[in-house]
């Protein structure tokens, strides 16, 4: 007898009704939302989303124009010890971790990729440093793949908006994926990280500045 596969957990009470109402208020606030970290190339948005890891994209944005000055490429980097490259990102969260795995990530990448940051997701996950968050980002960003990375901002509004009840990301994504369309994936990723940003804040959201207020069921929390 052939074992059916698990059904997925259940998604909130009507969050399939909601989905299209949160995504319609989404566009009008922010219909270029885009990430806001500064990069030029797959490489440099690779390292600013390793860097950005508990820390704001103002730090990172702050910190890396002297780091790919003296690090352009993957090449450069990984001739750089942690030593070498810590002093570049000292006013950046967790600097000293984030060095070492800089270091062994840009190795890697020219040990096994030429030098170039692949667009695979697992090879990306496989770098020092990088996640599933990570690789969303980055092919998303750098190559147009449809993903959606949940960060802190992500989840916390999946949940507040009955999107999700989920605490564990790549649960919230799955559920996330479900209910919006494949094409507005990054998108939809990008406006829920600056709506986390600039209204539904972690402690005090500012509901009476939200056009979902009328549809979001926890509206004040």
């Amino acid at each position: 007898m052939t074992r059916r596969p698990p059904s997925p957990p259940r998604l909130p009470n009507g969050a399939k009704a909601r989905a299209p109402l949160v995504l319609s208020a989404l566009e009008t606030l922010y219909p270029d939302a885009r990430t806001e970290l500064v990069f030029r190339n797959p490489f440099e948005l690779l390292v600013a989303t390793v860097l950005s890891a508990q820390a704001t994209d103002v730090s990172v944005n702050a910190a890396t124009p002297a780091l790919f000055a003296r690090y352009p490429d993957a090449v450069a980097m990984s001739q750089a010890g942690p030593e070498d490259i810590e002093p570049l990102i000292r006013t950046i969260g967790l600097y000293r971790g984030k060095a070492r795995n800089l270091a062994a990530l840009a190795r890697l990448l020219v040990e096994r990729h030429g030098g170039e940051v692949p667009d695979d997701f697992d090879a990306v996950v496989a770098l020092p440093g990088a996640g599933r968050k990570t690789a969303n980002v980055v092919l998303s960003n750098a190559y147009g793949f449809p993903a959606i990375a949940v960060d802190t901002h992500v989840g916390r509004l999946a949940r507040r908006l009955g999107l999700s009840v989920q605490t564990n990301p790549d649960r919230v994504e799955l559920d996330l994926q479900r209910l919006f369309p494949r094409e507005r994936w990054v998108f939809l990723h990008h406006a829920l990280i600056l709506h986390g940003r600039r209204i539904c804040l972690a402690r005090r959201p500012r509901c009476e500045a939200c056009l979902m207020q009328d549809f979001c069921p926890k509206v004040g929390v």
